[in-house]
């Protein structure tokens, strides 16, 4: 970032790298502060007309006067009375006309500033050895401090007395970002206009994380498209991050928008950031570009296959319809599967968790199922069951997975995530509650909202685990017996490949929808590969012994939400323990 602050779609980045205010004196006498209150003031204009037209006039109807006087008297008031203000100019009275509407117009500024997403930035000129994180923390922290004691000074001071209940609030940044510059990648020539854009080597955050987007589901799936969406475009530094992933085994350079930035920092608690000497000299397996105005209106969201540098590539537009963290998370998934699947390896769409049970019995299995389907609340299910039957569980992955098979002829599940990205309506709340110290929540308040949390380490979806139990997860379809097997392969092949479930509306689906093998996500857009894949994996799991089945997780139907999962949960253990 070449400006010390931005502010913009409810974003403010403060660049301490360029501009760190440690006392109230910078901070107020900051650029950034002068913009914040500029923007306020047009925030106040459109919903508070009141108090914006009970001052304004004292301003002649000037702006930019009301902005820089309410500078002045903040300034004043972190070191003079209001007396002694007035005594300085006689203006300022306004402000103290009226004690209780000048505290509302404080608290309201507060709260503005609050309701903004704060992310603080470093830049390194090099590839840091640690200590910079250190240094960085602490930075934040006393931040959080300044912005704290510089309200509660000013406010303390119109009121005459201080506060008798202070509530530690984070005020400062919410979110940081340590980005190293010049890092030099095996980048091809296409791609030159990429390369100056600095990566993310470090995260911090202050859970719980709550962020507002403008959409709230997901509608259509990404096609393939004919030419190269990226190639000799160029990438301005100030306006652009790239958070370098591992998605499976995949590594991926994620570059996005700065306005986009929620999302790029729910990427965090979801996929494994990658480190330098994982990237440095190293060309990527797929790059995905988020939020770059082309001058479309229109949503585009779509991959190409960069055959000749053998990258295959994301694309996603700027506009309000891609600004939801389903578009960045699944457009991973569909490049993550379609690669896979040009190395002849199968993914699922589903869930896999590996338990240990008590009476020493292990089993690897495999919940396979389109959105609302109820993959993750079937793993909530199992948690939940945790205390009468499991030793122990790992979750290999929450969403999005492949198999692969190994050379002694078995078939292994790896996972794409360290995290999850789950529907909070659809969990257990004393589970939801138990992540509020490390959750990033989206829309909280609204229909599907979500909140992204991790569930594993890159080390354990990594490893490989071989695959017990195949199951679909049928939410429509209400039964006595909960665990089905199939006898007949090829009427198995035919359940997974059809995909179909009831819209819980985590998309703009409704009703009953099917999707090819449940995964609109790579096997929709690559079918002919993806059938010759699954007749061999099947036939495989098959002959191996794997036992292919159906689980009715009833979360389609009215009032069995939760006690569906957690019936088909309880069956599935009894069937392990025989």
């Amino acid at each position: 970032m070449l400006n010390e602050f931005t502010i913009s779609r409810g974003k403010a980045m403060i660049n301490f790298s360029l501009k760190y205010c440690d006392n109230r004196q910078k901070l107020l006498n900051s650029y950034g502060f002068k913009k914040v209150i500029d923007s306020f003031i047009q925030v106040l204009k459109k919903d508070n007309v009141i108090i914006y037209d009970y001052y304004i006039k004292y301003f002649n109807n000037n702006d930019d006067e009301f902005a820089q006087s309410l500078v002045q008297v903040f300034k004043f008031l972190t070191v003079c009375d209001e007396n002694e203000i007035v005594k300085v100019d006689n203006r300022y009275s306004v402000c103290f006309s009226d004690k209780d509407l000048f505290i509302e117009l404080i608290e309201l500024l507060y709260s503005y500033w609050r309701r903004l997403d704060r992310i603080s930035i470093v830049r390194n000129s090099s590839v840091g050895e640690g200590l910079q994180d250190v240094r960085f923390t602490q930075a934040n922290s006393q931040f959080n401090d300044l912005i704290l004691a510089t309200y509660r000074r000013i406010e303390e001071t119109v009121m005459g007395f201080q506060h008798r209940v202070y509530r530690q609030l984070i005020a400062g940044a919410n979110a940081g970002l340590i980005l190293n510059d010049e890092v030099s990648w095996n980048c091809p020539i296409e791609y030159k206009g990429l390369a100056a854009v600095p990566f993310i080597s470090t995260v911090i955050f202050q859970p719980p994380l709550i962020t507002y987007t403008k959409r709230n589901t997901r509608d259509g799936i990404f096609q393939e498209h004919s030419s190269n969406p990226i190639a000799n475009i160029s990438l301005n530094d100030d306006e652009w991050f790239i958070f370098p992933a591992w998605v499976g085994n995949m590594l991926t350079f994620v570059y996005f928008h700065k306005d986009f930035i929620d999302h790029g920092l729910g990427l965090s608690n979801l996929f494994e950031l990658a480190t330098p000497s994982s990237y440095i000299g190293k060309k990527p397996d797929m790059i995905y570009v988020f939020g770059y105005a082309d001058g479309h209106e229109e949503k585009r969201t779509f991959y190409y296959k960069d055959k000749q540098n053998d990258i295959l590539i994301g694309y996603a537009n700027y506009c309000d319809d891609i600004d939801y963290f389903g578009y960045m998370k699944k457009m991973l998934l569909t490049l993550h599967n379609v690669k896979q699947m040009e190395y002849d390896r199968l993914p699922i769409h589903g869930a896999m968790v590996n338990i240990a049970l008590k009476n020493g019995k292990e089993s690897n299995i495999i919940i396979m199922g389109d959105s609302g389907a109820g993959k993750s609340e079937s793993l909530e299910a199992f948690r939940n069951l945790n205390e009468k039957y499991i030793r122990h569980m790992r979750i290999i992955f929450d969403d999005m997975g492949y198999l692969n098979i190994e050379a002694d002829g078995s078939v292994k599940g790896y996972g794409t995530e360290i995290g999850a990205f789950v529907r909070v309506d659809d969990l257990d709340p004393s589970y939801a509650y138990q992540q509020l110290d490390r959750g990033i929540y989206t829309n909280p308040d609204k229909v599907n909202a979500r909140v992204t949390i991790p569930v594993a380490t890159y080390e354990v979806i990594s490893k490989g685990y071989k695959v017990d139990y195949m199951l679909y997860a049928n939410n429509y379809a209400e039964t006595d017996q909960k665990i089905t097997f199939f006898d007949d392969l090829d009427k198995a092949i035919e359940v997974f490949e059809d995909g179909a479930r009831k819209a819980k509306g985590t998309t703009s689906e409704v009703g009953l929808v099917k999707s090819y093998f449940a995964n609109p996500f790579g096997p929709v857009q690559e079918r002919e590969l993806a059938e010759k894949l699954v007749r061999r994996y099947f036939g495989k799991m098959n002959d191996n012994g794997v036992k292919i089945g159906e689980i009715h997780t009833s979360l389609a139907i009215e009032g069995r939400t939760k006690e569906g999962p957690r019936l088909a949960a309880e069956e599935l253990f009894s069937l392990i323990n025989e």
